[in-house]
């Protein structure tokens, strides 16, 4: 993995650490949404929901589009992939392990 990769894992992983964010990004997966209707919810300013949606964009989860007056957000399928794919990486390697136990553990109870 380069550098730059890591560096991308690092500011995605960090993002998602706040559960603010996550929060953001469970909305954003339904719809698009304007900082206002993300505010909603949540019992914080829209300054502080505008700086964690600026983390998410940092960290390229998410986009801001300009449509007339309202700046939506949307959620970057991509970068999702991208994020799903190295955790996969490691999910079929510990799963290719455990198949392996079972199979050693199999055989020995068979041999019993």
């Amino acid at each position: 993995m380069d550098v730059d990769e890591e560096e991308w894992l690092d500011r995605a992983f960090a993002a998602l650490g706040d559960p603010i964010r996550r929060a953001l990004i469970a909305r954003l997966s339904r719809s698009d949404a304007t900082v206002n209707e993300l505010a909603e919810p949540f019992s914080i300013t829209k300054q502080a929901v505008s700086r964690h949606i600026q983390v998410l964009e940092t960290a390229g989860l998410i986009t801001r589009t300009r449509d007339g007056q309202r700046r939506p957000c949307h959620l970057d399928p991509a970068a999702l992939e991208r994020l799903t794919g190295w955790l996969d990486t490691y999910r079929l390697a510990t799963e290719r392990r455990h198949r392996q136990l079972d199979s050693v553990l199999h055989t020995m109870k068979e041999q019993q």
